[in-house]
């Protein structure tokens, strides 16, 4: 398996909306499969496939990294109940805001195997998957804050990516 690179805001490539799933085959689950190392090495909970443009993430809010899963092209069909939670993102490295989802939502997705499957999830999953569809839509969680806040998250992340270069440079 290969780890991905995570794209870090502000990189225009997190504003790209992703193109729907077409093929269901061994190269798509080695994605899979990969976007999950991703994810667990990083650490975090949700992973969009924003990098290579795909319509589909990967979840696992279990505390020991055993319930993954895998939404293929979802669609969000029904939203209900608010919940104020703290977020943060890969993409957005060190920085976490309370942010308002829907308490409950109804999603529509395939599995990795292609099966269509419609359930209804809550709380931090439900969260996580509305966090991770908005990716796939070139949504950021930093766009539900005020311009304000989002400008000196900006700043702070491109003063810290130049810095990194930087480093890397000077080995």
């Amino acid at each position: 398996m290969a780890k991905l690179t995570i794209l870090e805001f502000p990189d225009p490539r997190l504003r790209k909306t992703a193109t729907p799933v077409t093929e269901l085959d061994d190269a798509l689950r080695e994605l899979i499969d990969n976007m999950f190392e991703t994810m667990y090495e990083a650490p975090g909970i949700g992973l969009a496939a924003t990098q290579v443009h795909r319509r589909f993430l990967v979840a696992d809010v279990s505390a020991d990294n055993n319930e993954p899963h895998v939404f293929i092209n979802p669609v969000i069909l029904e939203k209900d109940g608010v919940q104020l939670s703290e977020e943060g993102c890969l993409s957005v490295p060190g920085y976490y805001e309370e942010v308002e989802r829907a308490e409950h939502i109804r999603v529509r997705y395939q599995d990795k195997y292609g099966e269509e499957i419609e359930t209804e999830l809550e709380g931090l999953l439900a969260v996580v998957v509305q966090h991770e569809i908005d990716h796939l839509d070139g949504k950021l969680f930093v766009d539900y804050l005020s311009e304000a806040k989002r400008s000196r998250i900006r700043k702070r992340l491109v003063r810290d990516q130049r810095h990194r270069s930087a480093d890397a440079g000077s080995l």
